[in-house]
C-alpha cells in the first residue's frame, strides 16, 4: 500500500496527460493547442510536485493521431505550449510518451506498460517499486499495476469508478488535492 509519507528525492511520478492537467473531451480528442485547457489548479499543483518529486514524466494515449483526426505536428505544438506554461509557472515535465496505436493490445497502449518501461530506459533512476502513476481512468490504474507503480486516481472525469478498487493505492479530487496530500505527508 502507498503511503505519502514514504516519498522522498528517490522517488518518480508518470502523469497521464487529459483529465489529469487538462480538461478532458467528453468521448472525443484534444486535436489542436485552441482546445487545450488546463484545470483551474493543475498548473499551481505541477509547481508543488515539481519541488517533490526528480522526475516527472507524462504517459498519454494519443489515438487520434493513429486515426488521422491529428498530425503528430499538432500534438507536439499541444506538447510544447504545453510544458511551456508549466515551466513558466514554476513546474516541470521531464519527458512526455506518448502511443498513437489503434490497437489496444500494443505494448505501448495504456494500460500496457511499455511507456513506463520507456521512461525506466530514459532515466535509469526511476525505481518502479518507488513511483506512482497519477491517472482518470481505470485504465490508467491497471497501467500502474502492469507496470508494477503505484497508482493515484483523480475523480476528474471518472468518479464513479467503484472505491475500494484493487488497482486504486489512493484516490484524491484532482492533482492539487494529491499535490497538497505529498506536501502534507512530507510534514508528518
Amino acid at each position: 500500500m502507498l503511503s505519502l509519507s514514504h516519498i522522498d528525492a528517490s522517488w518518480s511520478l508518470l502523469l497521464d496527460r487529459d483529465g489529469v492537467i487538462n480538461v478532458e473531451k467528453d468521448n472525443d480528442y484534444i486535436l489542436h493547442w485552441n482546445e487545450f485547457h488546463f484545470y483551474p489548479d493543475s498548473l499551481a499543483a505541477l509547481a508543488i510536485l515539481a519541488n517533490i518529486f526528480p522526475t516527472i514524466c507524462i504517459v498519454t494515449n494519443q489515438k487520434g493521431v493513429g486515426k488521422g483526426l491529428m498530425t503528430t505536428a499538432a500534438l507536439t505544438e499541444i506538447h510544447n505550449n504545453m510544458t511551456a506554461a508549466i515551466l513558466n509557472t514554476g513546474g516541470r515535465i521531464d519527458k512526455i510518451y506518448y502511443c498513437t496505436d489503434l490497437e489496444n493490445d500494443s505494448p505501448n497502449r495504456k494500460p500496457q506498460p511499455g511507456m513506463a518501461f520507456q521512461a525506466k530506459a530514459d532515466f535509469p533512476k526511476i525505481d518502479f517499486a518507488k513511483t506512482i502513476m497519477v491517472g482518470n481512468r481505470p485504465s490508467d490504474m491497471r497501467f500502474g499495476r502492469n507496470a508494477g507503480v503505484h497508482t493515484v486516481y483523480l475523480d476528474t472525469t471518472h468518479p464513479e469508478t467503484t472505491n475500494p478498487h484493487p488497482d486504486i493505492d489512493l484516490r484524491f479530487e484532482n492533482l492539487l488535492a494529491f499535490a497538497t496530500a505529498c506536501v502534507a505527508a512530507k510534514k508528518m
